[in-house]
């Protein structure tokens, strides 16, 4: 019998009885098996879908915690907006915790002017709402005569549904408490709460120093991630503080020259409604809106004509259209120039997320996400999204 290096190969019958085939039973037919393919990891792409599910979560934690994320969010945006005077105080060899002290005290007292102006003729004004309110409509009437035709249309058709429900149904007496005194405490309650919170944070985020950007630093592990943890951080609080220290500055000198105009024209509490404009002129897009409204209706109330009643809010129109189309552009530049359609999306969400808080924290937000996504660049598309 002769021997051969070559593997010997059997073939296997298929049926009942299962057996190898014989060298003299090659030539039968046989029916081979399937040949499969090798099995492998059975991958499923689930990266979209825990994406919208955390972005989900987190814009439902961040609604539902905004008593507590709230004053947190805003202590971080005032630190880094005035943490440059924190430095320009240690460079006098002031101790960052007297320096944070020191800004704090200013801060509150500034804006404690700013709600004694408004507070008074603000309190006045809403007591005085119903009687200002009728007077505004007398005047509209007067001015065009052709709606008090169309409200004595309205009246009457409203005379006739009544007379017809006061027949089929009876008189029906109800007493009901009012809740306006127990939300007005409790919402009164949340916010010092929120504000007491938010200055406590600020002032520790101040005189902390630069200390939790070295926890950042330390827990990084590449060197190459620590340089973009502290250039990041350093471009956002630089791009924060300038953003927001220049619009600041801007506003600022809009509400005295709308003040300053409105006292020219005769309009009573023109220091209110100069600081009106100037907290109005940080909302984008609604707040300018709301001005011009607003002293529309004080010019109705005020004067007498027409055209003088137009006076204050064309004046306030005049100084935001300066301020939007020549003077914030050259003070910021392109650098802080950003998509409408982003900002004006921004406003919506974090107004509905958070009310009038989020409102004025649209824009530092989105400049700060802008400020992220230009330094990552897996991100450089949502970059180039917010850019004009």
């Amino acid at each position: 019998m002769r021997e051969t290096n070559e593997p010997s190969t059997l073939r296997w019958r298929i049926g009942p009885a299962a057996r190898p085939l014989d060298l003299a039973e090659k030539n039968e037919p046989v029916r081979e098996l399937p040949t499969l393919p090798p099995a492998g990891p059975i991958t499923v792409r689930t990266a979209p879908v825990q994406i919208v599910l955390m972005v989900l979560g987190v814009i439902g934690f961040l609604y539902f915690a905004r008593p507590v994320v709230l004053p947190l969010v805003l202590a971080c945006v005032a630190g880094m907006t005035l943490k440059p005077l924190i430095r320009w105080s240690s460079c006098w060899h002031i101790r960052p915790e007297i320096s944070a002290g020191m800004v704090l005290c200013l801060l509150v007292f500034g804006v404690g002017i700013c709600f004694f102006q408004m507070g008074r003729p603000a309190l006045k004004w809403m007591d005085e709402a119903p009687q200002h309110l009728a007077q505004l409509r007398q005047r509209v009437q007067t001015i065009f005569p052709r709606i008090t035709g169309l409200d004595k249309a309205e009246a009457a058709v409203n005379r006739l549904g009544a007379a017809e429900n006061e027949q089929e149904k009876a008189t029906v007496v109800e007493v009901k408490t009012s809740r306006v005194p127990g939300t007005l405490i409790n919402w009164t309650g949340t916010f010092l709460a929120g504000v007491a919170e938010a200055l406590i944070l600020l002032y520790l985020l101040l005189a902390s120093g630069d200390l939790f950007l070295q926890k950042l630093v330390r827990v990084m592990p590449t060197l190459h991630d620590k340089k973009r943890a502290v250039e990041i951080s350093h471009e956002i609080q630089q791009n924060i503080s300038n953003y927001l220290l220049s619009v600041s500055l801007i506003n600022l000198a809009l509400g005295v020259l709308v003040g300053v105009g409105l006292r020219v024209l005769g309009v009573p509490d023109s220091a209110m409604w100069g600081i009106f404009a100037a907290v109005l002129n940080f909302v984008p897009y609604f707040g300018p809106i709301a001005g011009v409204m607003a002293l529309a209706g004080v010019g109705l109330l005020t004067f007498e004509s027409l055209w003088q009643g137009l006076l204050p809010p064309a004046w306030y129109l005049l100084l935001h259209l300066l301020e939007a189309n020549l003077v914030t552009p050259v003070l910021l530049g392109r650098r802080f120039t950003l998509n409408p359609v982003a900002i004006f999306v921004s406003l919506i969400f974090w107004t509905w997320l958070w009310g009038v808080p989020g409102a004025l924290l649209s824009v530092p937000i989105l400049v700060s996400i802008k400020v992220i996504c230009d330094r990552v660049p897996a991100m450089s598309a949502v970059s180039e999204l917010f850019s004009r």
